[in-house]
């Protein structure tokens, strides 16, 4: 740069520099760089120095090539660091990986690269040796393997970005002995949270195919004509559930595509495909499962949450209003908890859908659930100001209404802290800012057990607060 050059100009030169080292010292260097670069999450030092150690082609992993993290360094030519502190290694500046997103030449096909590593080591004799049983301790199993669970849990991510002709057929490989793999059992564990998952034929490939989205293998599987395409994981899922909850839209349409398909089979849970769907805000999925002829837009889980209610969630508008427009569809239809679509889009903070929903008569926006909480009083509990504004712009809903444990709307909202919502409250003649719930408590008292210093100031503002009044354990 004191030559009058750019700074990708700089980044050009250093990177020529590294490719002259020639050999080994090249290819490590330009591997650490492209594993920085493309990785799904920061990547530690132990990770990246296994990942570059790993020989295409072969069968079986050799420690003896892995290299240090000194030499790596070194490879790099002063590009990468180590960051101690976070104990990652990463690029030396943000605007060196600008320079690689605008220079995509320089590593190829990094994402299909990335992916042949990955398959290449879950293929491997050591991978294979490692199985998962229902009492397995997968952290110690793998404590000294901390590469193994970012291939178990991103070889797909990437895969599905690019996916090589050597690439496909090795996760094909590794789908034909994927009974026990610990990879299914890692990426259950993580994404699902079932550490004591045995993998077996309730994790199968198509599912994990499926759960990636990755077409071309979704596409292979299925012609090889080995599965059940109704067939549940651990949790009831199928194959298009997976796919449906990712907004995976290709692998959908393959799978709706195929007769057997059913296409409102439910999990464990009661869910549906179309509930995951909707609960994702994935537009396209919805529509594709909502045009099909035996699908119940509104049938529940074992909970009574139909796909409207799980809708609530992403607060995608369009979403509600394609389910909406659903003849079955009911807008007001409670859970087995008493709470309608409305509550939890008020919880979730959902402005527009919360507009679309009092738009129909048939809403109740005062609707009480089974603890007593009505859509305000959750709007107030999380601090969603513009909700609390809109839902008391209907006369129908009563701005000091006490659920079961005698706590209104603003008793929520000072426990939460926010000044906003209880200005809002105050405003209103029926808030009394000085009423006790059924455990003597008055606002006051959660905003001080909470250290909400703005909030207290406020309420002790108001002559109906008694700053000494005790609860009912005195």
């Amino acid at each position: 740069m004191t030559d009058g050059l750019g700074l990708g100009d700089v980044y050009g030169a250093m990177i020529e520099r590294i490719k002259e080292q020639g050999g080994n010292k090249s290819r490590l260097g330009i591997g650490a760089l492209m594993w920085i670069s493309h990785a799904e999450r920061p990547l530690g030092p132990v990770e990246l120095c296994h990942a570059l150690a790993i020989e295409l082609d072969s069968t079986d992993f050799n420690p003896g090539n892995v290299p240090p993290i000194t030499t790596l360094v070194g490879c790099c030519q002063g590009l990468i660091i180590v960051d101690k502190e976070g104990s990652t290694v990463r690029l030396i500046h943000f605007t060196l990986q600008e320079y690689f997103s605008a220079h995509h030449d320089i590593f190829g096909t990094p994402h299909s690269a990335i992916a042949e590593i990955c398959l290449t080591y879950l293929n491997s004799s050591q991978a294979r040796a490692l199985s998962a049983g229902p009492s397995t301790n997968l952290s110690a199993l793998i404590d000294d393997k901390p590469f193994l669970r970012y291939y178990s849990l991103y070889w797909g991510v990437h895969a599905k970005k690019e996916l090589s002709d050597c690439a496909r057929s090795l996760a094909l490989q590794l789908f034909r002995e994927y009974d026990g793999h610990i990879s299914a059992a890692l990426l259950v564990a993580s994404v699902w949270f079932r550490p004591n998952f045995h993998t077996g034929s309730l994790w199968s490939g198509l599912h994990c195919a499926s759960y990636f989205g990755i077409v071309n293998v979704v596409a292979a599987l299925i012609e090889e004509g080995c599965y059940d395409l109704n067939e549940g994981n651990c949790l009831g899922r199928t194959a298009l559930s997976l796919a449906a909850e990712m907004g995976h839209e290709e692998v959908v349409k393959i799978l709706l595509g195929k007769k057997e398909v059913n296409p409102d089979k439910q999990d464990y849970h009661g869910r549906i495909p179309l509930s995951h769907a909707a609960e994702g805000g994935d537009e396209r999925v919805v529509k594709m499962l909502l045009g099909q002829e035996n699908v119940n837009p509104d049938k529940p889980d074992n909970h009574g949450r139909t796909p409207l209610s799980f809708a609530m969630k992403s607060g995608d508008e369009t979403v509600v209003k394609m389910l909406l427009g659903q003849e079955k569809v009911n807008p007001d239809k409670p859970d087995y908890h008493c709470r309608a679509p409305l509550s939890y889009a008020a919880w979730h903070g959902h402005e527009g859908v919360v507009r679309i929903l009092l738009g129909r008569g048939e809403v109740n926006p005062d609707r009480k659930d089974d603890s007593g909480q009505t859509p305000l009083s959750y709007a107030a509990a999380y601090r969603r100001e513009g909700v609390v504004k809109i839902l008391l712009g209907r006369k129908e809903v009563n701005p000091g209404k006490p659920d079961n444990d005698g706590k209104t709307p603003l008793s929520y909202a000072a426990e939460a802290g926010d000044e906003g919502v209880v200005k809002i409250l105050l405003g209103r003649e029926e808030v009394n800012p000085g009423k006790l719930d059924n455990y003597g408590r008055m606002p006051l008292s959660y905003a001080a057990w909470h250290g909400h210093e703005g909030v207290v100031k406020i309420l002790l503002g108001r002559e109906e607060v008694n700053p000494n009044a005790l609860d009912r354990d005195g």
